[in-house]
């Protein structure tokens, strides 16, 4: 018999690539959305909503779900223009987290699946060393504060309650689709414009969204998951200077990248006001999947070459539309 799946933050970027594979997969899904377009598929059913906080009543939206995935949240966007940002993330992030997982429990749900973010542990690592599960966490910015908030409100029921949590801290997400730097980044690639990256010996963990969602679904129902805390990753880890150069390939571009020391790019990055820009681009940031690997008998099912050939194909298909 199908699990019934309850899933929110279906219209988006990750969201969207967990619905996919839930209709493959025959699961029975009931989809929240606060807008987007009706979802015309036999196994799934749709829920309106207008907000995501403590006031969304869930009450008949839960009945008979086994699962819930919340991949729904208040993203983090580079310049704010909330007057108090923190309690903006918090009343979308915390408060709207826990209200649902209130209602899930309350409805008999057996486990609850929430998409968290690596900015939970922190913004960085020193090359080589690499952030665990079980690392006392340390955000540095709103966003990351109210995941972590949302976590320690989730573990807090799970333990006074029956109802198992799974907590899935991501990295940066690429694939068919996405949007923001990493499309910026691509765009340069595919016009050929000179970038000064062609001497970053950084490394950095990224997550191809085939390989994030594989590991959604190998939570839904892996006893093992139960209560636990996983980073997700490709195994994988590129410098900002490989990167570039292996999104080129997938572009079939040449890699046009000058070879400017990672310190002078941080000096004028700073400089103009960019530090948070230069620490993505310079920086370091590693995570350790092996628990996720060992614990779940989990691995990544595609390589980073293959995912970037894939989300290049898009790219240049959505080009020509």
């Amino acid at each position: 018999m199908s699990q019934s799946i309850f899933l929110t933050g279906a219209t988006g970027f990750v969201g969207g690539a967990i619905l996919k594979r839930l209709v493959a997969e025959k699961y029975t899904v009931v989809a929240a959305l606060r807008n987007g377009p009706q979802l015309l598929e036999d196994n799934i059913k749709i829920v309106h909503v207008e907000s995501f906080d403590d006031a969304t009543s869930w009450e008949d939206s839960l009945d008979g779900v086994d699962v819930v995935i919340h991949a729904a949240a208040r993203v983090h966007v580079m310049n704010d223009a909330e007057a108090d940002p923190l309690g903006a993330f918090r009343r979308v992030n915390v408060e709207g987290t826990l209200n649902l997982a209130r209602h899930a429990l309350k409805a008999g749900v057996r486990r609850f699946v929430f998409i968290s973010s690596i900015k939970v542990n922190g913004e960085g690592t020193p090359a080589g060393v690499a952030y665990s599960p079980q690392d006392v966490p340390a955000p540095a910015d709103p966003y990351g504060v109210s995941k972590m908030e949302a976590e320690r409100g989730l573990r807090e029921l799970a333990a006074e309650s029956g109802m198992e949590v799974v907590i899935i801290r991501p990295v940066l997400v690429y694939g068919p689709g996405v949007k923001a730097n990493f499309r910026s980044m691509m765009n340069w690639l595919d016009k050929g414009i000179p970038l000064p990256f062609g001497s970053i010996h950084n490394k950095r963990s990224l997550v191809a969204l085939d390989n994030l969602v594989d590991l959604i679904i190998t939570c839904i129902s892996h006893p093992a998951a139960a209560n636990q805390t996983f980073l997700v990753s490709d195994g994988d880890d590129l410098s900002t200077t490989q990167l570039l150069r292996k999104m080129a390939s997938a572009l079939d571009r040449p890699a046009r990248l000058l070879p400017i020391p990672a310190r002078a790019l941080s000096g004028v990055a700073i400089l103009l006001g960019k530090k948070s820009l230069s620490n993505r681009l310079c920086g370091s940031l590693q995570v350790d999947i092996s628990k996720t690997r060992s614990l779940l008998g989990w691995s990544p099912i595609v390589s980073v070459d293959d995912a970037l050939k894939a989300t290049a194909q898009n790219f240049q298909e959505r080009k020509k539309q």
